[in-house]
This record gives structure tokens, C-alpha cells and sequence, in this order.
């Protein structure tokens, strides 16, 4: 296919699933393809803030340390799939946030960074996932953040910030999407809400069943949609959910995927679903090594459910991305650097717990002893001052998005890196164009390179929909 006329207006304008500037604001979904090769499912895996050193360092420490490529790399591999480059700027700037990187995917139209499917006049594009909901298919998102976050968002709905979570719980309801997945208790218990609302009991009237703890993952009925709310907030970071007996009770993604294609395959007329990583951007605005690694292999555990359903089912699409890069770390060149790089396999925790656990009162030896015990790490006397001063208040408070509690996230990922040979250009997002992976009926419509917005229009022609 001619790249050109791919990307030509953000939309697929040559075939039988041509979609005028009219169809973005259309309500009413027409299945326009009887192809038997068509895409009956589609499975939208994003690996949220993921750069491409993110990818690399993960497939690394899978091959070094645990004896095997990552399931993502595999596919590479083994050629089964479609790869392209994907520049990933919002209306507003060429380094978006993840409300318009998910409106791009979702409503097929640049928007500007913080809004969900809301163009600058006001105009209201059609979350994909409505299209296909009202097409016939089922609908669901999965995430380790919270199920309202920008990225499931907007698939989904309609918003002039991305920050209206506790109205974002609500519309989903209104939706009626089959399956829900993620954190976010505040945003739906009663005694959290400011309006003191009962959303689950919302839910719960329309049939939902409420799946709090990993363990009720096993316990679904297959008639019936699925609303799972497992922590408030995200859910915690991969290493601190293996490491610490208190948070098992959370799932993995692998485990929240396998249960929600579980609950849809049977469909007649088929599923569409988001999986998030969402996690993995959290650990790159921390700058935290361990975290976005093991983040990233339980993103990449969930590939594997996708891809293991899609092998057998060969009616999926698959596609494996991420909506923008964060922070850019990568290996350093040095005489050691495979064997410091190894060494983040004695990290133990998330530098989130790590630094949690430090109190203003601990003298020296004490934030000696527990970096060494957590990161076998042996700071030297003026790295174990210079962290104390933090809580001390002798330095400046550290800031930076999902830091609540100004950790000294840089000063700590400063010292790791003497250690492990891993740098960061910063602690946010990023413009670099990034990897786009498919596999499945449909695949073979990705083009080398392309736009966010394309791949909206990639499901749409690989799903046989068009709006009329």
C-alpha cells in the first residue's frame, strides 16, 4: 500500500471503507465488509510512556537474567507480524500527553494535550469503542492504573479533561462497556466521592459484577459484564506486587487480560479491548529502573495472553504499542556496563517503597543499611547525606507528575546510575517516534511509517466498520 495515500487526511480514503470528515461525528456503525479474513476481534495493547529503551533494557534483563527474549521481541523474531515507526504529537505539540495520544487512537483526530475526544471548537469525535459497541461487538479496557485514566478513557468517551475521573466512572456506565479492569476505587465508592454517589451500586443495578481481589478473577460468571476495581489509585508496581505479601491480592495485567478475553471470545459478533500498561509511565516519570522494568515484562506477559488467544483464534488483531515515549533511559557505554546493568536483578523493590520507608529520623547507617539491603548498593557517606537532606528539608523538594509525596526520585536514579549504567534524558514524556507491532487479519494495513491517528482508522478498515 502507497504510504502516502494511507496517511493522506488521517484517513483511509481509497476502498471500500473510505471515511468522510461527516462519519468522525456519526452515531450509527455499519459493518461494510463480509470478508471472511476480516478481523472479528481486535486487542489494543499499549505500554504506556514506553521508549524504545524501555523495550530494549525490558528484552535485555528478560535474556540476561531470567534465560529468554521477551514475547514482544519474539515476534520480531519470528516475523509474524507487521512493524512500523509512529510519530505520536498531539494538536497542541509535538510531545503529547497521554489524553490526546489516547484521543488519537480513539476518535481519529488530533486534539489538543488534556482533553479526551474534544476538538478546539467544542466538536465531539466518536470514541472508537462506541463505534464498535454499537456495530454489535463487545467493549472492554483492562489497565494497572486507574480503569478512568486517560489512556482506557479515551477509547471510550468524551471529555474536556482528562482529570474528570469521577464523572469518567459514570459515563462508562451510561456506555454499558462489558468489561472493566484497573484502580481506582475513589472514584466509585461512596464514602470516596465528594457528591458521596454509589457508583458500584450503579453498576451492580445494571448487572455488573464487582471484582475487588485477584482471587474474584477466578470466581466469574460468564453471563454478565465485569466492572473490576482492585486498589484506590493504581495498582502497585509489578516488583513490589511479587516482593511484598500485603499487595498480592492485586492482579497482574496478564492475569486481567486472560480474564476479560475469557469473558468476550464467545460473543458472535466478537470483542474489542484495551490493555494498558500504565504503569510503565509512572516508573519513567520516577525515573525508577527496576519498576519500569518488571512493569514492562508484565506488559509483556499480557502480549502473550493476546497473542496466545490470537494464534488459535485467527480472527484477532493484535496491535502492540505504546502512545508516547517518557524519560528516553537507555544503557550507558562502559567497561562493566553488562555486568551494572545485570545488576539491577538485586533490586528488590520499586524506588517508590524504597524511598517511602526512609523516615527524617534515620541517622546514617540507617539509609545505609537499607539501600544496601534493598538495591545492595553501598552508598558512601556523602551520597547517604545528601539523601537525608531531602527529608530533612535541607534540599529542595523534588515535584514531577505522580510524585505526591516529593520523593527524591532524581537524586536516588543520580546514585543508581553509577551502579547500573542506566540514564535518563528526564522525567517526562518525550516526542520520539516509537514502535508499533501487529499481528493478525489486518496487519497487513500498517505502513512503515505513520501517524497516531492512523491506526484508528487501521481498526476501522481491519474490523470492516464504517460510520454512516
Amino acid at each position: 500500500m502507497d504510504r502516502r495515500t494511507f496517511l493522506k487526511g488521517s484517513t483511509l480514503l481509497t476502498g471500500a471503507l473510505a471515511v468522510s470528515p461527516a462519519d468522525l461525528f456519526a452515531g450509527n456503525p455499519v459493518m461494510v465488509s463480509s470478508d471472511p479474513k476480516k478481523a472479528k476481534n481486535i486487542i489494543f495493547m499499549v505500554s504506556d510512556g514506553m521508549s524504545l529503551g524501555t523495550l530494549t533494557m525490558a528484552d535485555l534483563y528478560s535474556r540476561n537474567i531470567l534465560g529468554t527474549t521477551s514475547h514482544w521481541m519474539d515476534l520480531y523474531h519470528t516475523g509474524q507480524v507487521s512493524r512500523a515507526l509512529m510519530d505520536t504529537a498531539s494538536a497542541s505539540s509535538i510531545v503529547t500527553d497521554s489524553a490526546a495520544a489516547s484521543s488519537a487512537f480513539g476518535g481519529g483526530v488530533r486534539v489538543k494535550n488534556g482533553v479526551l475526544n474534544v476538538g478546539a471548537d467544542g466538536e465531539r469525535y466518536v470514541p472508537i469503542w462506541q463505534k464498535f459497541k454499537k456495530s454489535g461487538k463487545k467493549a472492554g479496557c483492562v489497565t494497572t492504573v486507574t480503569i478512568t485514566h486517560a489512556t482506557p478513557a479515551g477509547f471510550c468517551v468524551n471529555s474536556d479533561s482528562r482529570n474528570a475521573e469521577p464523572e469518567i466512572a459514570e459515563m462508562y456506565h451510561q456506555l454499558g462497556l462489558d468489561v472493566l479492569m484497573g484502580g481506582g476505587d475513589e472514584f466509585f465508592n461512596p464514602d470516596k466521592r465528594s457528591d458521596r454517589k454509589d457508583v458500584y451500586e450503579a453498576y451492580r443495578q445494571k448487572g455488573y459484577q464487582i471484582l475487588k481481589t485477584k482471587n474474584d478473577l477466578k470466581n466469574v460468571k460468564k453471563s454478565g459484564k465485569i466492572l473490576g476495581v482492585f486498589t484506590t489509585g493504581a495498582l502497585p508496581y509489578t516488583i513490589d506486587r511479587k516482593n511484598l505479601p500485603d499487595l498480592q491480592n492485586s492482579p497482574a495485567l496478564a492475569d486481567m487480560a486472560k480474564t476479560a478475553i475469557n469473558q468476550m471470545k464467545d460473543h458472535p459478533e466478537g470483542f474489542v479491548l484495551q490493555i494498558e500498561g500504565g504503569k510503565v509511565d509512572w516508573a519513567a516519570h520516577a525515573n525508577d529502573v527496576a519498576a519500569i522494568i518488571h512493569d514492562q515484562l508484565a506488559f509483556d506477559e499480557a502480549v502473550k495472553v493476546a497473542i496466545d488467544f490470537a494464534e488459535k483464534d485467527q480472527k484477532t488483531l493484535v496491535i502492540i504499542t505504546t502512545d508516547h515515549g517518557n524519560a528516553n533511559p537507555g544503557t550507558i557505554y562502559g567497561a562493566d556496563a553488562t555486568a551494572r546493568f545485570n545488576s539491577i536483578s538485586n533490586y528488590t523493590y520499586s524506588n517508590e517503597y524504597i524511598l517511602n520507608a526512609v523516615k527524617p529520623d534515620f541517622n546514617l547507617q540507617q539509609i545505609k543499611d537499607w539501600i544496601y539491603e534493598t538495591n545492595k548498593i553501598r552508598l558512601t557517606d556523602e551520597e547517604g547525606k545528601h539523601l537525608l537532606n531531602f527529608y530533612m528539608g535541607l534540599e529542595k523538594q523534588e515535584s514531577g507528575l505522580y510524585n505526591y509525596k516529593k520523593l527524591p526520585y532524581k537524586a536516588y536514579s543520580e546514585i543508581q546510575q553509577k551502579h547500573n549504567n542506566v540514564g535518563w534524558i528526564s522525567m517526562d514524556h518525550s516526542g520520539d517516534y516509537v514502535e508499533v507491532t501487529a499481528y493478525g487479519p489486518g496487519r497487513e494495513f500498517l505502513s512503515p511509517f505513520i501517524k497516531n491517528t492512523d491506526l484508528h482508522q487501521l481498526m476501522l478498515k481491519a474490523g470492516g466498520l464504517k460510520m454512516a
